[in-house]
């Protein structure tokens, strides 16, 4: 008998079909990188004109013949007619807002004490419930978070302070913050269209700084302004923490915790910014400081008919300063 040793045999490879392999995939990584290319460049066009429609909205170009108006009538130099504007809007239109934000807060947490004595009647009513009608642990915890959650709502309902409507503040100032920093920023860049006025426009503000920024078309290349933009969102954010009363919870402490990293990447996008949109940002952060601590004051809780809460505090400052001192600034 013959032995037939195994011999291992190489597949035969057509050079033709490598070749067309390679060819095909070498097309198909161009299309590839073409595609996301041209996706990249639509965006970027898309982006463009959003802002381009943004700059030339009525909403834009108001606020902007309102920064002229002022600055006409006052007889101001600009940075201080930057500085009026600003306190007078955010005076106008985010205190009210800011007062009815605290006032349904309030009442929400005004709420918990009764809806507490709620609760313990419904856990009565369930247990009556299992033994009458020998429901389980599944349906009779359906019923009682069911039935709780009825009578929260008349009570929000009865006392009008439905949680969504605290959220009146952002719609009142995040359209501010988006039209007077585009308003700001068509006045030193001759935009949207480089009429005579808008050049005129552009060399009164040129000339209309102080101190480190005598041109408010240029960056703030000290970052003075930057930084204490920052500092003052920092300290906003910091005050909340120090007034919190309780644990807070690990949701509350990542939400703090990215709007810190926020206020840190705010640096450099000021910095890139012309000197009067950057001025605007710190103004209305310093501002937005200010608001924060009167709110705090019982005196101006009770002008504002905000309701006493058990929560709050009849000294806040010395609460505040009491945290300072104790090194408890940052948690």
């Amino acid at each position: 008998m013959f032995r037939i040793k195994p011999v291992l045999i190489r597949p035969v490879v057509n050079n033709f079909v490598t070749r067309n392999s390679l060819q095909r995939s070498s097309f198909v990584v161009q299309t590839c990188r073409a595609a996301s290319s041209s996706s990249l460049g639509d965006n970027f066009t898309f982006l463009n004109q959003m802002y381009s429609d943004l700059s030339q909205s009525s909403w834009v170009m108001n606020t902007q013949h309102l920064l002229e108006t002022v600055h006409d009538y006052t007889h101001l130099p600009w940075w201080a007619t930057i500085v009026v504007t600003t306190v007078s809007l955010r005076l106008a239109i985010t205190l009210p807002l800011a007062a009815y934000q605290h006032s349904i807060y309030s009442r929400l947490e005004n709420l918990k004490p009764e809806m507490e004595g709620i609760l313990k009647e419904l856990k009565k009513e369930t247990d009556r419930a299992v033994v009458m009608y020998k429901w389980d642990a599944k349906t009779a915890k359906l019923a009682f978070h069911k039935s709780a959650k009825k009578q929260w709502n008349l009570l929000v309902q009865r006392d009008n302070c439905h949680a969504f409507k605290a959220t009146v503040l952002l719609w009142g100032q995040i359209p501010l913050w988006v039209c007077m920093s585009v308003a700001l920023r068509n006045m030193a860049m001759m935009l949207p269209v480089q009429t005579v006025d808008a050049q005129l426009i552009y060399l009164s503000l040129s000339s209309g700084g102080f101190g480190w920024i005598p041109n408010l078309t240029d960056v703030d290349h000290s970052l003075i302004l930057p930084v204490s933009m920052s500092l003052a969102n920092l300290a906003i954010i910091q005050l909340q923490v120090m007034n919190k009363v309780g644990a807070t919870s690990r949701l509350a402490n990542t939400i703090m915790n990215v709007l810190r990293v926020l206020c840190v990447v705010m640096i450099p996008i000021a910095a890139y910014a012309p000197a009067d949109v950057a001025l605007y940002w710190t103004v209305s952060s310093f501002y937005g400081l200010t608001q924060n601590l009167v709110l705090l004051s019982p005196t101006f809780r009770r002008f504002f008919r905000i309701p006493v809460t058990p929560l709050e505090r009849p000294h806040p400052y010395q609460h505040i300063l009491n945290q300072i001192k104790a090194h408890r600034i940052f948690q």
